[in-house]
Order: C-alpha cells, then sequence, then structure tokens
C-alpha cells in the first residue's frame, strides 16, 4: 500500500506494536512514522507527507485533542485522515474530536485485527 502513516502516542510500547499492525496492513515500514506527543507530530507533518495519523489523546507536551484542532485548522493538512486510538471514554471529549475531522475512533486495549480493519477501512483499501 502507497500511503505513509503516523503513530502517536507516548508510549513507545504502544507505538511498536501499533508499527506492526500496520505491518500487517499493508503498509511498508519505511512508510510508517512515529510521535511521542502531538507536538512532534506537528513538526513531522512539516516534512512528511501523512495520510493517516492514529493517534492517542492522552499525551504529554500536547495531546492529541489539541494536535487534531491545529491540523483542522489548517488547509495544507485537509488531506491527512486522523483515527483516535485511546483509552478516552469521556464522550463528549469524543464527540467533540468528530469536529476536528476525526473519522473514527478505537478503545485501547484493542484486537489488532480490529485496527487493521480500520486502517483498510479509513484509507479506502479493498480487502
Amino acid at each position: 500500500m502507497n500511503c505513509n502513516v503516523l503513530i502517536v502516542d507516548d508510549s513507545p510500547i504502544l507505538r511498536r506494536a501499533m508499527t506492526k499492525v500496520v505491518k500487517l496492513a499493508g503498509i511498508p515500514e519505511d512508510r510508517i512514522h512515529e510521535a511521542g506527543n502531538g507536538q512532534e507530530a506537528l513538526e513531522i507533518l512539516e516534512t512528511v507527507w501523512v495520510d493517516l495519523v492514529l493517534l492517542d489523546l492522552n499525551m504529554p507536551v500536547m495531546d492529541g485533542e489539541e494536535f487534531a484542532r491545529q491540523v483542522h485548522g489548517r488547509d495544507d493538512l485537509g488531506h491527512v485522515a486522523i483515527v483516535v486510538v485511546s483509552t478516552e471514554s469521556n464522550r463528549e471529549r469524543l464527540d467533540r474530536m468528530k469536529q476536528y475531522g476525526v473519522k473514527e475512533t478505537l478503545h485501547k486495549p484493542f484486537e489488532p485485527e480490529d485496527l487493521c480493519r480500520l486502517i483498510t477501512k479509513v484509507l479506502g483499501v479493498k480487502q
């Protein structure tokens, strides 16, 4: 699959696990990028074309909600699809994320198959 994916999570272990799932979805490893918080993710978006962001909400420095708000407010990043992958259960906050263009939400812990299915759905890949 010819797409770039950015995994944004403050847990290196979870980023590694998500990388494995993204690879199972057919994304080559050299097209998978990682950031430990929203600020790092924004810096990556300045230099790398990204099609899909897998985004945690609860992170230090810049949380996922602020990251999504900033991405949504920029015309040059309108192509970026965002999927929230988080332990967040606050319905108001999750609903607010839709205002920022979030396509889907997946609750942690998740089954690898569910994340793989979401990736292919959001990227529009036929299975």
